[in-house]
């Protein structure tokens, strides 16, 4: 039987779920995941809207945190005396699921949750969490954009402003620290890199750190130019995750399993050298088209391509930001 994390906060979360599920955000940053998830192929969508199908896994890491699985980003959990503290939400339909899966773990309630940015694969369970008197946190560009709604260029797709109730309460600009459950928490928000609003958390006694998208494990990552995020803030986000990093540090990426540094160094020389080809290419005077039919991610495809983002398409992202970067649109 599942302990509920806040006396009836399981029941409540449950009774704003119906409403979250016909809620334009919602229905709009899961569309987001879907479309994504179509680009990478058939049966790439895990069933589509089946959330019932979804199942969320606890993989414990150490010093009281774990990552959680399921649908969407990965989830950083904290629990001790304190309460539990939550990095990223996935979406509102698991969110009691969530807070079962949480009680599974402690009878302490969800005091915290940090956003590492706007994607409502990552901030879709805010409402719901918030309505069980979580406080959401996060850098004030997450708010933003979230309040005034997005346009996901790469997936076409509109996304409507979040409810209120969605959106952070408590939000920085660089830093911000939490002691919790005996742990040093900070926060650090990186240079655009995935978006604009990215923030690395990093638990300085367990020795974990929650990337968000600014990693993805094993596969090209998603840019969101449209939010500001680029190749080479990426570099940066990951050269400044490995200067936190020790020879034991566990790595919870945006996407994926659970990542060593060894692993982040390598995602990172994959970035700067595919990088580099486009840049060069791009230097030649060739266009996007010309750039995508050079294939020249096509000897690291084998080990970076099986995941969220296509070979073909990632280039052009990456391509796009590059001219965003400079400011116009010549080389389109």
């Amino acid at each position: 039987m599942h302990r509920s994390v806040i006396p009836g906060s399981a029941a409540r979360a449950a009774g704003v779920v119906d409403r979250a599920r016909r809620a334009p955000w919602v229905v709009a940053s899961t569309l987001v995941v879907l479309l994504g998830a179509l680009l990478a192929g058939p049966g790439a969508a895990q069933g589509g809207g089946d959330w019932d199908a979804v199942e969320l896994t606890v993989h414990p890491l150490r010093g009281g945190v774990s990552m959680i699985t399921g649908r969407g980003g990965n989830i950083g959990l904290s629990v001790g005396e304190d309460g539990a503290f939550v990095v990223d939400d996935q979406f509102a339909p698991l969110t009691a699921r969530l807070l079962e899966t949480i009680g599974e773990h402690t009878e302490q309630p969800v005091r915290f949750v940090v956003n590492t940015h706007w994607h409502g694969d990552h901030v879709g369970g805010n409402e719901n969490l918030g309505a069980a008197g979580a406080v959401i946190v996060a850098h004030e560009n997450v708010r933003k954009r979230m309040a005034a709604g997005q346009f996901m260029e790469a997936f076409g797709n509109q996304v409507p402003p979040a409810r209120p109730g969605a959106l952070p309460v408590i939000t920085f600009t660089e830093a911000m620290t939490f002691h919790w459950n005996g742990q040093t928490v900070e926060v650090l928000h990186v240079d655009p890199a995935h978006t604009d609003g990215d923030a690395l958390v990093f638990w300085r006694e367990a020795d974990v750190l929650h990337m968000g998208d600014t990693f993805f494990h094993g596969m090209y990552p998603f840019i969101d130019a449209g939010s500001g995020g680029h190749l080479a803030g990426m570099l940066a986000a990951a050269d400044r995750a490995l200067a936190l990093c020790g020879e034991k540090t566990l790595i919870i990426p945006g996407h994926g399993e659970v990542a060593t540094p060894a692993d982040l160094k390598a995602y990172r020389d994959m970035l700067a050298t595919l990088g580099g080809r486009i840049a060069k290419l791009m230097a030649e005077g060739k266009s996007r088209d010309e750039v995508i039919a050079a294939k020249p991610t096509a000897d690291h495809d084998g080990e970076w391509g099986g995941g969220f983002m296509q070979p073909d398409v990632w280039v052009g992202i990456v391509f796009d930001g590059y001219v965003a970067q400079r400011g116009d649109d010549a080389a389109r």
